[in-house]
């Protein structure tokens, strides 16, 4: 099973299993992480499952799309590597990624 290596907004590393084909936001979620809020279960209509992904990872992401790109106009802090971690679908090929949760409260 991938491992998904989520950082926490007071910088607490929590080494998560996540099942190929759920969200890094469900996988996060699912195991209470703090600061992973996702107020709207993964919709992309609320911003609140913002993270930054390691900049080693983004080339293996998917594109961000004009739903997700519009949502993080709204978010506190969007910076180059921003996603909303309900968009992204974990694989096997993301294996050990890097994921730093935003201040989503």
């Amino acid at each position: 099973m991938p491992i998904v290596i989520y950082t926490d907004a007071e910088g607490a590393r929590h080494e998560i299993d996540v099942d190929a084909g759920y969200t890094l936001m469900e996988g996060a979620f699912n195991q209470q992480v703090p600061g992973m809020v996702a107020e709207c279960g993964g919709a992309a209509a609320c911003g609140t499952c913002h993270a930054y992904i390691a900049r080693e990872w983004l080339s293996r992401l998917p594109p961000v799309e004009d739903l997700e790109d519009s949502m993080l106009y709204m978010v506190d802090d969007r910076r180059e590597n921003s996603r909303l971690t309900c968009q992204i679908h974990m694989t096997e090929d993301l294996d050990g990624i890097e994921v730093q949760i935003a201040d989503n409260l």
